[in-house]
């Protein structure tokens, strides 16, 4: 699951339920044309899962050879807050983040996004250590693992931290071992947060500050939203690509970047049983891209 041969376009794909087994995710895939999908290696509204079965692992590795997909990422659980001022809160957290690192592991899942976490009223001064001291003990419980946890910008929505790339920066640098550490590029919740891509000018702009905060090369994953409310409105609500405010230009200068060819980029916009939805989407951006 590398790009290495995948950096001469952009890598798309969508979010897969692994309904049935976590193996049917990669046939979902396949179903709507993508180059690579994003799962989740459990359901993300529970804290306890059974491992993966040998027979699941196989029956995954298989199915990623046989469908052709390129690469697959993973998102934890909603539930986890790595950020939280609630120590039992936040060691339940930990515990649950490290069961989805061996859970990546186990499969081969390169990389695990995640929201920084919240503060809770904290304050993000506090949020942030708490952040990097929760990471900390999660790598320490992982050594060794090839699966790195790619923290997803977020639209800042609440007390919910890693909305800057400023703030992102903080996070990365309080980390010990932040190696380890990549970075996921949600455009819904970068343009809530304030960052433009819709003109040329705004697009270099926002990529020049995130490469001064955290660095172009910490990217590991792109989700391509487009945003039901305008620019700066701190809310996470994702729309179909070209259907809201960010618009197809800047999904156009993304999709022909040569600097993130290769890269995973995974739709998390809405969708039915059937799909479609993620048909039309993945049309839509390969439309844009200049072969």
């Amino acid at each position: 699951m590398t790009k290495s041969n995948e950096a001469k376009r952009p890598l798309l794909g969508a979010h897969m339920s692994i309904a049935g087994e976590v193996g049917q995710a990669l046939i979902r895939g396949q179903q709507v044309g993508c180059d690579c999908i994003q799962i989740f290696t459990k359901s993300s509204r529970q804290w306890a899962s059974k491992p993966f079965s040998e027979a699941e692992i196989a029956t995954f590795k298989r199915n990623l050879r046989e469908t052709g997909i390129k690469m697959v990422i993973a998102h934890d659980s909603y539930l986890v807050n790595l950020g939280a001022p609630d120590d039992a809160l936040r060691i339940k957290s930990v515990k649950g983040f490290v069961d989805e690192l061996e859970r990546c592991e186990a499969l081969g899942v390169p990389f695990l996004v995640a929201h920084p976490g919240s503060h809770v009223g904290s304050g993000e001064e506090q949020g942030i250590k708490t952040i990097a001291k929760s990471i900390d003990e999660a790598h320490a419980r992982c050594k060794g693992f090839t699966t790195k946890i790619a923290l997803e910008i977020t639209a800042g929505q609440g007390s919910n931290l890693g909305y800057t790339f400023q703030q992102m920066g903080q996070i990365f640098d309080a980390v010990t071992e932040n190696e380890r550490l990549r970075l996921c590029f949600d455009t819904e919740h970068a343009f809530a947060a304030g960052y433009d891509l819709r003109t040329d000018e705004e697009y270099e702009k926002t990529f020049a500050l995130l490469d001064e905060h955290i660095g172009l090369k910490k990217i590991a994953a792109f989700h391509l939203n487009d945003a039901t409310k305008p620019i700066n409105s701190r809310i996470d609500r994702h729309q179909h690509i070209g259907q809201g405010f960010i618009g197809l230009d800047a999904f156009r200068r993304l999709l022909n970047d040569k600097r993130f060819f290769g890269i995973p980029m995974c739709l998390e916009t809405p969708k039915g049983p059937d799909m479609k939805e993620d048909v039309e989407n993945l049309a839509t951006l390969r439309s844009l891209f200049n072969s």
